[in-house]
């Protein structure tokens, strides 16, 4: 199973030619985890909040639905009794202290699943012991 992490999910979402053809070859299922879909959905949710016009607000509301409706085409992963245990575990490692909780969450989930990685973030995911990372965009 590959997890898709949120910076390569945009993309796919926006077409990008390389992440469209690297899914396309991956016979495995890819998935999501439920911290992608929060910070999917957070970004839609304050675009609403903050609308400045009724236009805008159109707007945001119609983003909101197609975002909806793209998460729906995967698979979530959530974080479980395994995942927290991972969490708790890489929360130990001194070397990660510097990954954003996200990120340590996504790569929690993604090891507990026993998957690989798809993110742009190299640099902080290949930090984490264990954890299958792949670049699928560049």
């Amino acid at each position: 199973m590959f997890v898709l992490d949120t910076d390569i999910l945009t993309l796919f979402l926006r077409g990008h030619e390389r992440i469209t053809a690297r899914r396309a070859q991956v016979m495995e299922e890819v998935a999501l985890t439920t911290v992608t879909r929060i910070e999917m959905l957070q970004g839609r949710f304050a675009a609403i909040l903050k609308a400045e016009n009724g236009e805008m607000l159109l707007r945001a509301q119609q983003r909101l639905i197609e975002t909806e409706k793209d998460l729906r085409q995967f698979m979530i992963l959530v974080v479980n009794g395994a995942a927290a245990a991972v969490f708790d575990d890489l929360r130990q490692n001194r070397k990660l202290k510097k990954i954003r909780r996200g990120d340590l969450l996504i790569a929690a989930i993604t090891l507990a699943s026993r998957a690989k990685l798809a993110t742009r973030n190299l640099k902080d995911f290949m930090r984490v012991p264990g954890l299958q990372a792949e670049n699928w965009a560049d």
